[in-house]
């Protein structure tokens, strides 16, 4: 199973202790363009991504979207405010693709730390790492032009380059459509 691969890379479990942490799963299946989670909801979960594809974002008052977070197979979201605070978030997830997630409770996850805590470390440094990568984000959207943050994307989601629409990889890099379109062309030209 993968979840537990994903675990492997930065916790040792035993056979027991494998079994009472898929026990505390629960697996959902989330249509193309159905909502995982909405702005004002409080999350309750964390989501594994299993299979599809997951995305994160906020609209502003103007309407425009900006994408946070995508998140493919073998890819962990929520939204962390909402998570840990257990009040209303500010983002909408929902499926690119017909995606099947499997979700721990902030509850169950509570209980985990209890019964096996060595999950305490799993959580934090997958928790650090999302920190990590969210301040380099936003240090690179305030300094990098945008070919280079188109750059970081196709690095960092190189699965998800062809198969995304244009339109929400320019909300992730934060530039319009148009602008993409023209960046796009100038870049297979050379």
């Amino acid at each position: 199973m993968h979840i537990l691969e994903n675990i492997a890379k930065h916790i040792s479990l035993e056979a027991g202790e494998e079994s009472h942490f898929l026990s505390l799963l629960t697996s959902q299946k989330i249509k193309r363009k159905q909502f995982w989670l909405r702005e004002g909801e409080i999350c309750k979960h964390s989501a594994f991504v299993v299979s599809g594809c997951l995305r994160a974002y906020n609209i502003d008052t103007n309407g425009f979207e900006h994408i946070l977070q995508f998140a493919p197979p073998d890819w962990w979201v929520a939204d962390m405010y909402s998570l840990l605070s257990q009040e209303a978030g500010n983002l909408f997830v929902d499926a690119i693709e017909d995606t099947e997630v499997l979700l721990l409770s902030k509850q169950k996850q509570e209980q985990l730390y209890v019964d096996i805590p060595k999950f305490e470390r799993f959580f934090r440094i997958i928790t650090e790492n999302s920190l990590v990568a969210s301040r380099q984000r936003l240090l690179d959207n305030l300094s990098l032009p945008a070919q280079d943050r188109y750059a970081l994307f196709c690095k960092r989601y190189p699965t998800l380059i062809q198969c995304l629409p244009q339109k929400q990889i320019a909300a992730y890099i934060g530039v319009t459509p148009e602008f993409f379109s023209k960046m796009r062309k100038a870049l297979l030209r050379k």
